[in-house]
């Protein structure tokens, strides 16, 4: 089992940093219109930098002048069991256990991209297609 975050970055534009505990780091993915619980809902999820472990716990602001700099929140947090695939192969099934994200998403590389990813929820009875995303800061 692995630890999980969605941080709520408020920085130039507001985007969702979805980030999962493998391989010691937080692989993350900047996913500018957040998750979603619909599965009709393909959201764009670009792979950046991984992240230490402990900035899973992370909500602050990152001073002007900084890459990133804005308010940052945690949107949602919890564990997560990788079911199948890695980033090399360029997918991923993911079981998440948070207060906002529950059951299985994959992650899958669009064809031809090196970062671009999408998100998406699997039909399963955590799924619901009436979500819609609200900020922690409004």
């Amino acid at each position: 089992m692995s630890v999980f975050v969605v941080h709520e970055h408020h920085a130039k534009r507001l985007h969702f940093d979805l980030r999962i505990e493998m391989d010691g780091v937080l692989k993350s993915w900047a996913v500018p219109k957040g998750p979603s619980m619909n599965p009709a809902d393909k959201r764009l999820a670009v792979l950046v930098d991984d992240h230490p472990l402990d900035y899973a716990g992370f909500e602050g602001k990152i001073p002007e002048g900084n890459y990133g700099a804005g308010d940052v929140f945690i949107w949602d947090k919890g564990t997560c069991v990788i079911k199948g695939g890695n980033i090399t192969s360029g997918k991923l099934e993911v079981v998440f256990k948070g207060r906002k994200l529950n059951g299985m998403f994959v992650l899958t590389r669009m064809s031809g991209k090196d970062k671009d990813w999408l998100l998406i929820k699997k039909t399963d009875e955590f799924a619901d297609r009436n979500f819609l995303i609200k900020t922690v800061k409004t």
